[in-house]
């Protein structure tokens, strides 16, 4: 888990007071892949292909043309998963609106 949660509790004579600190561990890398610059066409087409759309482990288990199980889509357990498909958003864009390309 990325997140860290403390609680300090403090009972100074009648007045109850908590308060929680959170530690993400994983905040310097968010930050990071929310401001890597998409502006080179190739380094766009390379993440935008690297980066898949929709989460390649989302699965319907069909025997004999009935459904037995479906395995849900695990990419939100990521917890960079909103950053990565924020990165492939914006070199989708990049190609869309300043190369003129169609995707």
């Amino acid at each position: 888990m990325s997140d860290l949660n403390l609680t300090f509790h403090s009972d100074r004579h009648s007045g109850q007071t908590a308060h929680t600190l959170r530690i993400d561990a994983l905040h310097p890398v968010r930050q990071w892949l929310d401001h890597v610059p998409v502006n080179n066409p190739t380094f766009a087409r390379i993440l935008y292909k690297l980066i898949p759309g929709h989460c390649p482990f989302e699965r319907d288990i069909v025997v004999f043309g009935r459904k037995l199980a479906h395995i849900p889509p695990l990419c939100k357990l990521n917890p960079l998963y909103d950053q990565f498909v924020g990165l492939r958003f914006r070199s989708m864009c990049y190609l869309v609106d300043v190369c003129g390309e169609t995707i």
